[in-house]
């Protein structure tokens, strides 16, 4: 597809040519199987998420968050919306400007098809977010009637259990110590009753008799022996009541060419016992092994779902491109792997053993100069096409069917033309090495993996220093910031300023006052210990002049502190204020014990609950 069109494309509304893979119940194990071979052959993949809401006011990540409460934000943003679609766009780089794109889209929805009360039946939504999506041409219908199911792999081995469809892993056996008494004495007995049970699977075999009466004495003897028949084979069932039995029988069928021990699942996901089958030789034995491994992946799509697209991607270990890595990541770990861990750091490891490498386009686009944080896609390839000229071809194979050609959807596509902008316009080679180890250029490791919006290289993240303004780089410590409550409503920051100025001669020196939200604004104090000596005043009898005056009409004054506190133990009131009262109101025991969390409810304010169960 010419250059000129992709312009045309991302620069207007008209894209209804425009075509994408729609990716519903019914055709997902074929997309599936295209994917998997996309993926293969791709350099990179970008990924797009829409969710019933976003959030906003003070709730969002903003400048002055630590990555430890910028973690939090994103943990209750993840727990608290629900993705409905999930554009997925494998693509190869040919040359210096062009690429090979392969985009689909992915409908979703949380449906209890296992009839086990997974995943998650409630969550909330924002109609104006869901009018915004509707608008763009998003399919309602499709998504709640035929959306793809799923199961994180936290709740598919909770699942399995509970079907009795979970055993150890055959592979995952160690090897017995050194052997007791017990356990010689156990062997022999199952080798004995193994010996006697082959012995009598060769005396039917060879037979010719066909009496009634020597048929009702075999099948007595098999009915003794414990015999059955496993897809047609002869099997032996042998029951273990420990997992020391377990590795006893398979250490001692380890070398045997034609017999294949099989182990049988409790309902507590133990092994209940172990089925041995016998098979006619080698060969048979192998084609059984490779019929079992068909029937346990086909049983474990069931469980998975959509869930084995994001298997793939971490499978293939290939670069992963996104526009808002923390908001992204979080959300990934949520739905399809486990519960976000407690801490950022542990997050941090956990997202980089699925996805090893992730490009977050907010961070290549501070590369160009402009300070302007990627929220909007059409928006910022508008700007890089109207101050830069770096031309990208991009080829995107049709690969959708009547009628799927959509508006919406397109964000993973943008995603691809909007990375290729940025490495020409930086000169940044987006080739990846042929190795085989999935490396980048040294340029662009510099941009993965940064699980901050507002972080400017990978080794920010755990530092105590801040930015107040999204505009400007300068940085001050989280110990000199002071969070301010209680003023006149409708004041502003430069008024708020300009009052505490002519309060004390604490604000004598050079400090700014910036606005959150509507009740309470951060003060920052660019020389080391005057925000310790303002809050020091503020608790102090011998508080006097106009500073006293602005206490008595209702200001209130906390350490950063306070706001890590309130940010961990979930106090998401709509005004930051009314948090932050709650939380120096809240004893230190209750905090430590987590019990705010327990005796507050979290308000959703102007927002929908849907509940799955009344669809």
């Amino acid at each position: 597809m010419a250059a000129s069109m992709f312009r045309s494309l991302f620069t207007t509304v008209s894209s209804s040519k425009w075509r994408v893979k729609q990716v519903t119940k019914h055709n997902f194990n074929d997309s599936l199987k295209e994917l998997k071979t996309h993926i293969s052959d791709s350099d990179f993949i970008a990924i797009s998420m829409e969710n019933t809401g976003s959030s906003s006011s003070w709730h969002r990540v903003l400048p002055f968050d630590t990555p430890e409460t910028a973690y939090f934000k994103a943990t209750r943003y993840a727990q608290r919306f629900q993705v409905l679609h999930f554009a997925v766009c494998p693509f190869s780089v040919t040359h210096s400007n062009n690429l090979v794109a392969h985009p689909y889209n992915f409908l979703l929805f949380p449906r209890d098809e296992l009839k086990l009360g997974m995943p998650t039946y409630s969550f909330s939504c924002q109609t104006s977010y869901l009018a915004s999506m509707a608008r763009q041409g998003f399919d309602f219908n499709a998504c709640i009637y035929d959306g793809i199911s799923y199961l994180s792999k936290a709740q598919e081995s909770v699942a399995k259990i509970r079907l009795g469809t979970a055993f150890p892993s055959l592979r995952g056996m160690k090897s017995c110590s050194t052997s007791t008494v017990a356990d010689m004495v156990f062997v022999e007995r199952i080798r004995s009753r193994i010996k006697h049970w082959r012995k009598t699977c060769e005396n039917t075999n060879t037979s010719t008799s066909t009496s009634k009466d020597e048929e009702l004495i075999s099948c007595l003897r098999n009915i003794i022996l414990g015999n059955e028949q496993f897809r047609s084979r002869p099997c032996l069932t042998i029951d273990v009541c420990s997992e020391r039995q377990v590795q006893l029988i398979l250490e001692m069928l380890v070398d045997s060419s034609d017999v294949l021990p099989l182990i049988v699942p409790g309902k507590g996901g133990t092994a209940q016992a172990i089925r041995i089958v016998l098979a006619n030789s080698k060969e048979d034995k192998d084609l059984l092994e490779r019929e079992l491994q068909n029937l346990e992946e086909e049983e474990n799509r069931k469980f998975s779902g959509f869930r084995e697209v994001i298997d793939l991607i971490s499978a293939s270990e290939k670069p992963v491109i996104s526009h808002n890595c923390l908001n992204d990541c979080t959300l990934i770990h949520s739905k399809f792997i486990m519960p976000l861990p407690r801490e950022v750091d542990e997050f941090v490891s956990s997202m980089q053993m699925i996805f090893p490498k992730v490009l977050d386009m907010n961070h290549l686009m501070k590369k160009i100069g402009t300070a302007r944080k990627v929220t909007n896609l059409p928006n910022a390839i508008s700007y890089l096409n109207n101050h830069f000229f770096a031309p990208v071809d991009m080829e995107i194979p049709d690969q959708a069917t009547v009628n799927e050609g959509k508006i919406h959807g397109l964000n993973a596509l943008r995603l691809c033309y909007l990375f290729m902008k940025l490495c020409s316009i930086l000169k940044i080679s987006p080739s990846v090495a042929e190795s085989g180890n999935k490396h980048l250029a040294p340029e662009l490791e510099d941009f993965t993996n940064i699980f901050h919006p507002y972080s400017s290289n990978i080794q920010e993240p755990f530092n105590k220093d801040i930015k107040v303004w999204t505009n400007n780089t300068r940085k001050v410590s989280c110990e000199n910031v002071v969070f301010v409550w209680g003023f006149k409503f409708g004041q502003t920051a430069s008024m708020l300023k300009s009052l505490l100025r002519a309060s004390h001669n604490i604000f004598s020196g050079e400090f700014d006052v910036k606005l959150v939200d509507k009740s309470c604004a951060i003060v920052v104090f660019w020389q080391p210990g005057l925000s310790k000596n303002f809050l020091e005043v503020m608790s102090s009898e011998e508080i006097s002049g106009d500073l006293k005056e602005l206490v008595s009409d209702g200001m209130r004054v906390t350490c950063y502190e306070t706001y890590k506190t309130m940010c961990r133990v979930g106090l998401w009131d709509m005004d930051l204020a009314e948090s932050l009262e709650r939380t120096l109101e809240s004893s230190q025991c209750d905090i430590e014990n987590g019990s705010v969390r327990k005796t507050h409810d979290i308000h959703w304010y102007n927002e929908n609950v849907i509940n799955i169960d009344d669809l």
